[in-house]
């Protein structure tokens, strides 16, 4: 019993410390094994006067194991039932011992560490920064299998828990206590078993008080059952506003809605089995493989310093100058600052940098007015920021990173201007997403110690940062910048220099792509749609428009001007022209520019722009769906393909991790190299070649992919 260290008090009141094999508890086989003799070992005790589970780990329980998983094949579905179900029964023994359970929750409790937590009367929780709770198994490809879903729906009601449930949202302490999850806090891992005592001993006459709320008779769900108008009518409508989000696409989050509404139409036994059934189909999907192995193993990696050099002690960042306090560098001004950088704001005047740190202000009231924040937090993060004018307040900076207009000569200047500014181990880093490093690193005294730390907007939302290291930059240089990125809480993934490294270069081949198909004479609303139906957000063309049509022209013009890109080589030549055409001929900059580009907008939406219909439209052109669609996602898979063979990404996990956070590749491959491996290499190659044959070379698949067919290798 040293796994599940077993005490019983003079109260009657056994206390059970999980501390399984590893370096956190989990639900595997030995779990199955140590839970059913600890059940068997209550069962026989007398004069128990109650049950308290806690954790001799960092974290209270981890969940499931995602090894075992991701090793489940088609056709064991059976199995998995079977393993599911005889764990589910564990949980279910343990919420009807006839004695108060309380579960002392010091840590993370997630996915199958919180379904535990759900199984005892009473949650006592650290109030702690650490502390998480929830169900995220959905982000897994996944659903609570060992009773989350019907145990949270029956607690909370059908509206509450799928907007915990589909979303696989972890809570901390302060939002667990309001939403239900937990019962109690305290603020000392000290107090929690004596709290946990506490509460047992108060309770041990009250029947009422240790029953499962689903097992009370005459209990009523919040919200009520699905007799109930209102219930009915969500349920009627959930499925329509879920395939809206997910576009069919994601099996997880439907099984998740299917067992919810089951839920409060059977009983709960049932209810348990129905979830059981749902889960076994899951693991073995293509989707589960490609989230477990991007979203658990792979982002693993990547936080965990995967391309991180090594044996560089890590650093810290005291003082950080930010030069230009537009839109993106106001956004890193704030995070850097709430992360308790001191930070110099830095623009050619006083104003403009005052504004710029106006952004963080009105971003602290958001927070406050969503109860995230208060006076206090915004003073303090305020009174880090210094808005400036002035070159000599950068001095003694361990980091400054320019974050002007991507302009060489601009970038240039600053950077002979400035440089001398940083502390004597200081790193400089350019802002830039397209601009190659070791050309800027030209204007450094210093180049080993320049480098590309290339960020996201918005940068306070999105979670990646490309860090890109020129010719000379030194692994010293490289580990500063990653270990701010990971300091200021983004996740950091490391490139080699080319003409727009990774991200930018993936992400514009398929809005050029799009924009073939529109010069071509498919649909533009066609193409957006069918861009939304491969999982992206919003439709390419939008994008588009989105980020500037003008930018793109401006960014090719500079490339070509720069001996950079030849136009003569161009594998999308219909779609730069018809960029030109709309940007120089009829003005169409997009939506940022105030004259619109594909689309029309205005405060009643947006609307396709007619006379690109008159120039490019033609109705009886013939192109299936699915060509559309596999143009759109495979332009982004092979471009991530070259650039792995021509050493621009470094390893797979940052090429997976990059396009999902940074690119915004569909969650359901699990990252564009990722797709690849259950896509099938052969039966990629197969499609790729056949793109090829319709539409152009630039589908003919690199000879990287005929490599790993050759070794029967996949990219891990």
């Amino acid at each position: 019993m040293n796994l599940f260290n077993y005490q019983k008090d003079e109260q009657g009141i056994v206390t059970i410390t999980m501390d399984m094999t590893g370096p956190v508890n989990a639900i595997n086989d030995e779990f199955y094994d140590v839970m059913l003799d600890t059940l068997d070992k209550l069962d026989k005790e007398e004069d128990l006067t109650g049950v308290i589970f806690a954790s001799a780990k960092k974290t209270f329980f981890a969940g499931g194991d995602i090894n075992m998983l991701m090793a489940v094949q088609p056709g064991e579905e059976a199995r998995i039932f079977d393993t599911v179900e005889a764990n589910k029964a564990l949980f279910r023994r343990l919420e009807i011992l006839p004695v108060p359970v309380v579960s002392a929750i010091n840590g993370a409790a997630l996915g199958g560490g919180f379904e535990l937590a759900l199984s005892c009367n009473y949650r006592v929780a650290l109030n702690a920064r650490h502390l998480e709770v929830g169900l995220p198994e959905v982000s897994l490809g996944l659903l609570p299998g060992a009773g989350g879903v019907v145990r949270l729906t029956n607690l909370l009601g059908l509206e509450k828990s799928l907007g915990l449930l589909l979303e696989g949202k972890k809570l901390k302490a302060a939002p667990a206590l309001k939403s239900g999850l937990v019962d109690e806090l305290v603020d000392s891992a000290e107090s929690l078993i004596p709290t946990a005592k506490k509460w047992i001993l108060a309770n041990k006459e009250n029947t009422e008080a240790y029953t499962q709320p689903w097992d009370r008779k005459g209990y009523k769900v919040p919200g009520g059952k699905i007799n109930r108008p209102a219930i009915a009518q969500m349920a009627l409508m959930a499925p329509h506003m879920l395939m809206k989000k997910t576009q069919g696409l994601l099996p997880a989050p439907e099984a998740i809605l299917d067992i919810a509404v089951q839920a409060l139409t059977v009983d709960f036994d049932t209810a348990l089995r129905i979830e059981s059934r749902k889960f076994s189909s899951l693991p073995a999907t293509k989707e589960a493989k490609n989230m477990m192995s991007a979203f658990f193993f792979q982002l693993n990696q990547v936080n965990g310093g995967v391309s991180r050099p090594k044996d560089i002690a890590r650093t810290k960042v005291t003082k950080v100058g930010i030069i230009g306090a537009g839109m993106m560098g106001q956004g890193i001004a704030t995070v850097s600052a709430k992360a308790g950088i001191e930070v110099v704001l830095k623009d050619v005047s006083l104003e403009a940098a005052q504004k710029g740190k106006a952004y963080t202000a009105n971003l602290m009231d958001k927070a406050i007015t969503r109860g995230r924040a208060d006076e206090a937090k915004k003073n303090e993060i305020l009174n880090l920021i210094t808005a400036t004018d002035n070159d000599e307040d950068l001095t003694g900076c361990d980091l400054i990173i320019e974050a002007v207009f991507e302009n060489i000569d601009l970038k240039n200047k600053i950077t002979r201007a400035t440089e001398g500014r940083l502390a004597q181990d200081g790193v400089w880093g350019s802002n830039t997403s397209t601009l190659p490093i070791s050309k800027l690193a030209t204007a450094s005294s210093n180049p080993e110690k320049f480098i590309g730390i290339h960020f996201f907007s918005p940068v306070d939302k999105m979670p990646l940062v490309e860090i890109i290291c020129g010719e000379q930059t030194s692994d010293e240089t490289l580990a500063k910048a990653f270990d701010y990125v990971q300091q200021i809480r983004k996740t950091p993934i490391v490139v080699n220099d080319s003409l727009g490294f990774f991200t930018s270069r993936t992400f514009a081949s398929q809005l050029t792509e799009a924009a073939q198909l529109v010069a071509e004479g498919v649909h533009p609303v066609r193409v957006d749609n069918l861009g939304k139906a491969i999982g992206m957000p919003v439709g390419p063309l939008t994008i588009n428009d989105e980020v500037s049509l003008r930018l793109t022209v401006e960014i090719i013009e500079t490339q070509v001007a720069m001996g950079l890109r030849s136009l003569e080589n161009d594998p999308r030549p219909l779609a730069t022209s018809l960029a030109n055409t709309l940007v120089k001929e009829h003005n169409r900059g997009g939506r940022h520019h105030g004259d619109g580009g594909y689309y029309n907008y205005s405060e009643g939406g947006k609307t396709i722009w007619p006379k690109l219909l008159e120039l490019y439209y033609k109705p009886e052109l013939e192109i299936s769906d699915q060509d559309i669609k596999d143009r759109l996602l495979f332009s982004n898979v092979l471009e991530t393909l070259h650039c792995l063979e021509e050493g621009v990404l470094r390893n797979v996990p940052d090429a997976n991790i990059g396009s999902i956070f940074g690119i915004g590749a569909p969650i359901w491959t699990g990252g564009y190299l990722q797709f690849i491996n259950t896509y099938g290499l052969k039966a990629f190659k197969k499609r790729c070649q056949e793109l090829s044959a319709l539409y152009g070379e630039r589908f003919e698949p690199p000879q990287i992919l005929d490599e790993k067919i050759a070794t029967n290798e996949t990219f891990q």
